[in-house]
């Protein structure tokens, strides 16, 4: 029996949960202790020791409810690191927690640990072999990378869990993770064939298949920690089969407890895979370092089926007859909460709006299919079972009437089969997440509960009794996901900001965990115990197998060093919640913008979930979110990492506040303000906002330097560099000049600095002679606001504006008593300036347009400024008709689709969009008037150039900037665009800058080059 000595043993010979003071851990090191480990670590490994406040508070969450400041965060550099670092703490019982993308829903990520962050330099694809269908990767490597390393092969990781693009490989190991098609490739541990890994004590060893005897024959139970690991595995197999078959739920999806039933499978064969065993231990067996994991085939082509209900549980009585009549590779269900909601958001209501009026759930069933024909074949298939909706009310109900030739009971179908078409019907599916998480009030929708499984022929059922559960407890969640093998998302609304909540919490938890046991199914399906449901896995197997989870875990982790306390140990769910009955939260000054949601400027604080989205959106999937992750990939500088780092600020979590200079310099400074996050983020967290908000109040506190204020005022700069063109051209060229700069201003030296035209474009305009389309006969009025780019430094693409619109028949005026935009003052964090500035030009133009005049600007930015940013700084009708009617140029000339004649063209054309206008969802129209005009557009699913208006001058910010800006050039350079255009002013700036002075043009001059004339 593999058990220590120094643990107490109760009467079956099992250690005593009782009496064991490593279920939980508590470090009680103080700094001097933690600047010894720092050093001693640092000593030992090649990698990066951070055991400061701020990396520490940023590894204090996760993706759950749970948050957890951890003893200090490594990020090993190789395997022989982690093996020194698990040495050492093994000899100091200081505990260790693998971590990967930090993506797990039920808190097993945090702990009062040493983090070992791996994803960082440990992210490597080793080997790949295409004939034999096998790779070898280290731990770190995020899904999504992967498997764009192995689409020439053809080849995937089948498992295919939600948060792919961000998790890693060493975390789908140690969670079991799957996804949406685990009908048709089960979970990670099919596919893991052997594991490196560090053992509790520092030894570095290899786990893969064994024969039973090699296996019995290795099993010692005084020997070395290895011996004891093959003789608690050997017990496993030899002396408790029958009780794990006896008590392990049947299911597809269960990753609760650890991994034994697989063993006892396999064993059948004589032969067992003991790296399988690590599948689903959250970290708390060993640290797996690399894998060698086996690969699927890339299918020839989907088909989908929409079947549509008008209640959930016909849905779910239909899950079990589709799974077993028609071998789909994926269903997954969308309830009415979610579609009500849906409607209602601007992203998804034309997806809803396809469905029939009366659809209260979907189903969402998708084919693998060798072609079209056999997609369609699949598709007819199924809906040929379908029950005419007359006779939907004889249909039987009953379980014990139920067969599985039994027809489908939905109501309507919509197929998909060509790409495009596919990406909708499941953009309505993935619409739940981003829906339900974007809600700001204390009460949320927690991940606790959320993935319960059980047999599918029970589904039914247990949904119903699940709502009953939580009507009795006055509450409500969506129902969605992956209903195919059982295993729904259920979020409950609840609020752990009160003791009551709390209680709620667990009250929930437990009734649905006594329903789970009684539908013969897994507290997870899905997303593993962690916090949330370590302490009902008791209950889930009972208490043999318990001891027996508990022996397991001794035998690999002798002094419970490992991510102590998840699977098997004595946590509570309900203590280190992140928003937990003594959370406080102390703004420290009063907002100035508008909030308008709920909570206010408090609830966009709180907002952040942990999911790690915005570490997600890199090369391999595009989107705007997040430039600095992108450029850095570090966790500091995401999105997540600013948004918890202010939460915990405010909260008192964190030692500095708010109006401290070294939190802006540490934790806002690198936030860019590109909006990004504000579309890309799940829960759409506007950083932009929260930072221009913090911003000024450290104005407000501190004050603010020269630079800070020049660039706030650089309309005023611009406009007397043009008034001393060329003049003030030629003093970039004077020797020493751009040194100079730097050292007194702090501009980057390696910066050209912007070019002036002495005619400005108002000038140019009123020389002209004003408009040339007479107001009584054109097809629209618009006012074409002279921003500070285009009028002095750009002033080509304001006058190619003028002749488009013109060209469509459009009344055009440069509006007067305006100013700038604000746009430069508001980047800063001036709110007072860019407040000011906005009353001024709503003063000047709120008249005009309800005289019929439309709003137009040339720059993206300053479009988006008036469009949205207005909204926060001003409050009334006269903001809101403004906003309601100012356009960006191409958005305007495509949402009006005026009529142009244009040229014959053959020209092909890259575009950069503006992260802007993407992060308003206004960019795609740039690509439409250019295909108008005739031009082949390739659109870059680029985000940030990296210039970021005055960002990318500033001398401290020039290798970020340049860091971000490669992201770019690389992807123009993969292009087959023959010119590159871009609407931003700073991103043909940086362009030009990489391009020894040659300036891309905005596309609104090649739109004018396509006219006919």
């Amino acid at each position: 029996m593999a058990t220590q000595d120094s643990k107490p043993l109760d009467e079956s010979g099992s250690i005593d949960p009782a009496s064991d003071d490593r279920a939980t851990y508590d470090y009680t090191g103080g700094s001097h202790h933690r600047q010894e480990l720092v050093d001693d670590l640092e000593s030992l490994i090649d990698g990066d020791v951070r055991f400061d406040e701020y990396s520490r508070q940023l590894y204090a969450t996760d993706a759950s409810a749970y948050e957890v400041t951890p003893v200090g965060v490594v990020f090993p550099r190789s395997t022989d690191d982690v093996a020194a670092i698990v040495d050492y703490c093994f000899d100091h019982e200081i505990p260790v927690l693998p971590r990967g993308g930090g993506t797990s829903l039920a808190g097993q990520a945090t702990n009062e640990a040493v983090v070992l962050d791996l994803s960082v330099y440990m992210n490597d694809l080793v080997e790949v072999d295409p004939g034999a269908r096998v790779a070898d990767v280290q731990a770190g490597a995020v899904l999504a990378d992967l498997n764009a390393a192995l689409a020439p092969h053809d080849l995937k990781f089948a498992p295919d869990p939600a948060a792919g693009d961000r998790s890693t490989l060493g975390g789908a190991i140690g969670n079991n993770s799957t996804g949406a098609h685990s009908l048709q490739y089960g979970k990670t541990d099919a596919y893991v064939e052997e594991v490196e890994v560090v053992l509790a004590d520092g030894t570095v060893t290899t786990f893969g298949e064994v024969t039973l005897d090699e296996l019995r024959n290795r099993a010692a139970s005084d020997g070395n920690i290895e011996s004891r690991i093959y003789d608690v595995l050997r017990r496993v197999v030899d002396e408790e089969s029958e009780t794990i078959h006896d008590v392990y739920p049947q299911l597809k999806r269960n990753v609760s407890g650890y991994n034994l039933d697989r063993l006892v499978q396999e064993a059948a064969s004589e032969t067992i895979n003991l790296a399988r065993v690590f599948a689903g231990s959250e970290g708390t067996l060993g640290v797996v370092t690399a894998a060698t994991i086996s690969l699927e085939s890339v299918p020839e082509t989907k088909s989908v089926a929409l079947l549509t209900y008008h209640d959930l549980i016909d849905a779910m009585a239909d899950v079990d007859t589709i799974v077993q009549n028609h071998d789909p590779a994926a269903v997954e269900a969308i309830d009415d909460v979610l579609l009500d909601l849906a409607r209602e958001t601007e992203e998804f209501e034309t997806v809803a709006a396809m469905l029939p009026a009366e659809t209260e759930t979907a189903l969402l069933v998708e084919f693998y299919a060798e072609d079209e024909a056999h997609g369609r074949q699949q598709v007819a298939e199924l809906v040929a079972d379908r029950i005419p909706d007359v006779a939907l009310d004889e249909a039987e109900h009953e379980e014990e009437d139920r067969q599985y030739d039994e027809p489908v009971r939905a109501f309507d179908v919509l197929e998909a089969y060509d790409e495009e078409e596919r990406a909708t019907l499941w953009k309505l599916r993935k619409s739940g997440m981003p829906i339900l998480l974007s809600r700001t009030t204390d009460a949320k929708h927690i991940s606790f509960i959320e993935d319960t499984a059980v047999p599918t022929e029970n589904l039914a059922e247990y949904v119903a009794d699940f709502q009953a559960v939580l009507d009795d407890h006055d509450t409500f969640a969506s129902f969605y996901a992956h209903a195919g093998p059982g295993c729904m998302h259920m979020r409950p609304l609840v609020d752990t900001k009160s003791p009551a909540g709390v209680a709620q919490m667990e009250s929930i938890s437990d009734a649905v965990t006594d329903l789970v046991v009684e539908y013969n199914g897994s507290v997870s399906g899905e997303h593993g115990d962690g916090r949330a449901r370590t302490q009902w896995n008791r209950k889930l197997y009972g208490d043999d197998v318990w001891s027996l989870f508990r022996d397991v875990k001794s035998a690999f982790d002798p002094d419970w060093i490992l991510n102590p306390g998840q699977v098997c140990g004595e946590i509570d769910m309900t203590e280190q919640l992140r928003f937990g009955g003594n959370y406080d939260f102390e703004a420290e000054f009063d907002p100035t913008l508008n909030w308008e949601n709920d909570n206010g400027f408090q609830g966009m604080v709180e907002l952040c979930h942990g999911c790690g989205g915005c570490r997600g959106q890199q090369e391999t999937t595009g989107g705007v979110m997040c430039p600095t992750y992108r450029a850095a990939e570090e966790e500091s500088v995401t999105t997540r990492g600013r948004a918890n780092m202010l939460r915990q600020a405010m909260s008192g979590d964190l030692d500095d506040d708010v109006l401290d200079i070294e939190f802006m310099n540490e934790v806002m400074d690198l936030c860019i303000g590109c909006k990004g996050c504000s579309r890309d983020c799940p829960s759409e967290v506007d950083m932009a906002k929260l930072k221009a908000e913090v911003e000024h109040a450290n104005h407000e506190q501190h004050g603010a330097g020269v630079r800070e204020r020049l660039f706030a005022n650089i309309d005023t700069l611009n406009s007397i560099g043009s008034r001393l063109a060329p003049v003030s051209n030629w003093a970039e060229t004077i020797p020493g000049v751009r040194t100079v700069l730097e050292e007194t201003v702090g501009i980057a030296k390696e910066r050209s600095l912007p070019t002036f035209h002495r005619e400005s474009f108002e000038e140019w305009f009123e020389a002209r002679g004003g408009p040339r389309v007479s107001p009584s006969h054109a097809a629209r009025k618009v006012l074409l606001f002279p921003d500070t780019y285009t009028n002095y430094n750009h002033p080509e693409a304001g006058k190619a504006a003028v002749r488009v619109l013109e060209a469509a028949d459009v009344h055009v005026r440069i509006p007067e008593n305006v100013t700038s935009t604000g746009r430069p003052a508001h980047s800063k964090g001036f709110l007072d300036v860019s407040r000011e500035r906005a009353a001024t030009n709503i003063d000047a133009l709120a008249p005009r347009v309800i005289e019929g005049w439309d709003v137009v600007l040339v720059e993206p930015s300053d479009a988006v400024m008036f469009q949205s940013d207005y909204l926060d700084l001003l409050s009334g009708r006269d903001v809101e008709r403004v906003a309601a009617n100012t356009y960006g140029i191409l958005e305007y000339l495509d949402r009006f689709d005026f009529d142009l004649e244009f040229e014959t063209l053959t020209e092909s054309l890259t575009y950069h969009g503006h992260c802007h206008q993407k992060s308003t969802k206004k960019d795609h129209h740039a690509a439409s008037v250019l295909g108008k005009a005739g031009y082949e557009v390739d659109v870059l699913d680029s985000g940030c150039c990296g210039m970021a208006g005055s960002f990318g001058y500033e001398s401290e910010h020039y290798s970020m900037s340049m860091a971000i800006a490669n992201i770019l050039f690389e992807q123009v350079d993969d292009s087959d665009g023959e010119q590159v255009v871009a609407p931003g002013a700073s991103c043909r700036t940086q362009l030009e800058d990489r391009n020894d002075g040659e300036e891309p043009v905005h596309p609104i001059e090649k739109v004018e080059d396509a006219l006919r004339t």
